[in-house]
Order: structure tokens, then C-alpha cells, then sequence
């Protein structure tokens, strides 16, 4: 998938986000870390994409919000398999980030650590995307870590 415009300049990062009860969970890390596989098994258990690959941000009144990318709005990539089009959600707030370049610890820290997006302050856990658990793990790790934020 090729890398939208940057008129959108720092509030474009990459991440691939996707949309549970309304709230969004970015998934966080480099090319090939499992960004888009583990969302395509999050939409295939019931979550909306909001954009794959690259996600506008946005802070509205201290809340963040996931916005799709125009350029790419509605379409994931499957590896091996090509870019397929696939419903989507334009944005939701944020309310949890899960990192795919970290392995986590067998219980999280007293603590979560916290991302500073757009002035928002955001949880953050480890995840490790292609155990068999993972979709089930994020789901949890929304309803446990998230932020209650309400979606528009």
C-alpha cells in the first residue's frame, strides 16, 4: 500500500486502527510487525476498520480521535493476498494503543505506559500479534486498559 499525501503532516502516523463498541485501538509498529493481519482478524470477529497501514489523528476538546485516510479509506492489505476492499468506520476515539514491537511481560506493570498523541495521553500495552489469542487478547485489553471515552 503506498503512503498518503502528507498534507495531513504530523497528525498522520503509521498505525492501523480499528473500531470495537466505538472506540478505536491503534495498532502500533513497523512494516511486517502484524498491523494489518491481526485487524483483519479483529473485523473478522466483529470490529470496523477505520484505516489501515497509515491513521489520521485528530485532538477535538482533549479527545483523540482515529480518522480514515482518504487516499486509502476502506481498503486493507492482506499479505500474500493483495489490497481488498473492506467496509470501514471514518473515525472513532481512541482509547487504547497496542504496541506490536514489544513483547509483553506475563502480567502488565502496576502502571500502563502512556503515549503522548496530538497533547492526549493514551495507554499503551505490548501485544504479540500472531499468537492464535491475539484478536481475543485486544478485545480484552480494550475492555480492561481503554479509555471511556464516548464515541461521537
Amino acid at each position: 500500500m503506498n503512503r498518503p499525501g502528507s498534507a495531513s503532516g504530523d497528525r498522520l502516523i503509521h498505525a492501523t486502527s480499528v473500531a470495537i463498541d466505538g472506540r478505536a485501538l491503534l495498532l502500533l509498529g513497523p512494516s511486517a510487525s502484524g498491523k494489518s493481519d491481526l485487524a483483519l482478524r479483529l473485523v473478522d470477529r466483529g470490529a470496523q476498520l477505520v484505516s489501515d497501514d497509515y491513521t489520521l489523528l485528530e485532538n477535538r476538546e482533549g479527545t483523540l480521535y482515529a480518522c480514515a485516510v482518504p487516499e486509502i479509506a476502506g481498503q486493507i492489505e492482506i499479505r500474500g493476498i493483495g489490497i481488498d476492499d473492506i467496509a470501514f468506520r471514518a473515525e472513532a476515539p481512541v482509547a487504547l494503543i497496542l504496541r506490536l514491537d514489544a513483547v509483553p511481560d506475563r502480567l502488565p506493570a502496576e502502571e500502563l505506559e502512556m503515549h503522548e498523541l496530538q497533547g492526549c495521553n493514551i495507554p499503551a500495552l505490548p501485544l504479540l500479534p500472531f499468537e492464535a489469542s491475539a484478536a481475543v487478547k485486544a478485545e480484552r485489553a480494550l475492555r480492561i486498559f481503554g479509555l471511556k471515552v464516548q464515541p461521537a
